[in-house]
């Protein structure tokens, strides 16, 4: 799960906290079932004697990724190797994509240092296929890789203007509302899940109605909903156009749907729904496992997090409903850059990795969302139930989610302007109560001298 929207999307470098945020989602999309990325170790040499050994007699595929990226972990490695017993595997990962991506494009400028499979998260996969296509391979030519396999608007992001795909992805982000239901009962609101959808159902601003129905009889102490930052973030992933245009041009000033999301985030937070929360930081831990906030915009991956970070104690009062519109958060991608020892070995073994059959397996045992749709109607995703969120049919609900999902324009500095909307601008208005045209500016003028850096 990697995430990133802002995960995984950032006058002055972005204060620190801001490029950890990043960092945390885009580790959290990594994971699937919501463990964060702490036990990788910042090794990002692939030719390091951490990737040698164990495969003699054998042509060893070198696997660099970031953070706890799971493959590793679901046993796809250990199944391929069973399959082809003359293949070794060896993994690399580099805790923080934030020192991972800087890495990975000074080893495609000089053609050195590159694993023979490079992982990348969904905000940086614009900058790779417009700037980096010529120094990896078309995986779209690989036996077995069928473009039908896969949602429309993943495979587009990872193609080229020339029609050449150079990464496949792995998993995405479809996203769904998670709700208490104890605090939702306790409020007056229905707490079925189909009811708890409809209540909402095409429209954000039916979201926020809702939110003034909890309030009015909310459990002391509790929020309609965690953060202004990530509703803005949930709305925002549904629009097909948002920073960029088409033409490669930075437009969120004046696309109506970033305002849109900006306006949403920022009536909620004027009419007291958030729990003025950032999310990923300790506090924002510490209030899933006390229950005060009663939603959350949730992609597969969040589930995971949750269940870690409330285990025992929020178990079964959580529960999953359809968000109001399609919306995306997180998604990663694989690449075999041509300057690879064994980029033929390892673009077969992209292909298996994407194919439905193993994406359904990367859901099964981390959480992971198929990219590819043909992977939705296998048992493990179909028939997917969650015991933790009250056996809610996630398999269904995500895949009815995905299916909606539209053709999204990525842009080479998307996550730079996702952070500085989310944690210079909107923070400012949910936690400081500063008005929604000044954090606006804020965020406007942050971003500007950012992206003339």
């Amino acid at each position: 799960m990697r995430t990133s929207v802002f995960t995984r999307g950032t006058t002055a470098p972005p204060p620190r906290r801001t490029l950890r945020r990043a960092v945390v989602i885009a580790a959290v999309a990594a994971l699937g079932a919501g463990l964060l990325a702490g036990c990788a170790e910042d090794s990002g040499d692939p030719d390091s004697s951490a990737t040698k050994g164990g495969g003699k007699g054998k042509t060893t595929i070198t696997v660099g990724v970031f953070g706890a990226f799971g493959l590793k972990e679901a046993g796809l490695y250990d199944a391929y190797m069973k399959l082809h017993p003359e293949i070794n595997i060896e993994q690399t990962s580099i805790e923080r994509n934030e020192n991972y991506y800087p890495q990975l494009l000074t080893h495609l400028a000089s053609g050195s240092g590159l694993a023979d499979i490079q992982a990348i998260e969904v905000n940086n996969i614009a900058e790779i296929a417009q700037t980096q296509s010529g120094k990896l391979m078309d995986l779209g030519k690989t036996a077995g890789v069928k473009k039908e396999n896969f949602l429309e608007w993943k495979w587009s992001q990872g193609t080229d203007k020339s029609g050449k795909t150079v990464a496949l992805g792995t998993d995405i982000g479809p996203q769904g509302i998670c709700y208490r239901k104890d605090l939702f009962e306790k409020a007056g609101l229905p707490t079925d899940r189909e009811e708890v959808g409809a209540l909402w159902a095409g429209d954000w601003q039916k979201f926020l109605a809702a939110g003034e129905k909890y309030k009015a009889k909310a459990p002391k102490g509790t929020a309609f909903i965690d953060s202004a930052s990530g509703l803005m973030a949930a709305v925002q992933g549904g629009s097909a156009e948002r920073y960029y245009d088409k033409d490669g041009k930075v437009v969120y000033k004046t696309n109506p749907a970033v305002k849109d999301a900006w306006d949403v985030a920022a009536k909620a937070a004027d009419l007291g729904l958030t729990a003025k929360l950032q999310q990923f930081q300790p506090s924002w831990d510490q209030a899933i496992v006390n229950g005060t906030f009663a939603t959350i915009s949730c992609p597969p991956w969040m589930i995971g997090y949750i269940k870690d970070k409330g285990a025992e104690k929020t178990e079964g009062k959580w529960d999953v409903a359809a968000a109001p519109k399609a919306s995306n958060w997180g998604g990663s991608f694989l690449t075999v850059p041509e300057a690879g020892k064994n980029k033929e070995e390892a673009a077969k073994l992209v292909a298996w990795l994407t194919a439905p059959e193993q994406q359904a397996t990367f859901f099964a045992k981390r959480g992971s969302f198929p990219s590819a749709q043909a992977a939705f109607s296998l048992p493990e995703v179909a028939d997917a139930k969650d015991p933790y969120v009250n056996d809610a049919p996630i398999g269904k609900i995500f895949s009815d989610a995905a299916k909606g999902i539209p053709v999204t324009i990525v842009g080479p500095k998307d996550l730079i302007i996702a952070q500085n909307l989310a944690d210079v601008g909107m923070l400012q208005v949910d936690q400081k109560g500063v008005s929604s045209e000044d954090g606006w500016n804020a965020a406007v003028k942050s971003i500007d001298n950012a992206l003339e850096k």
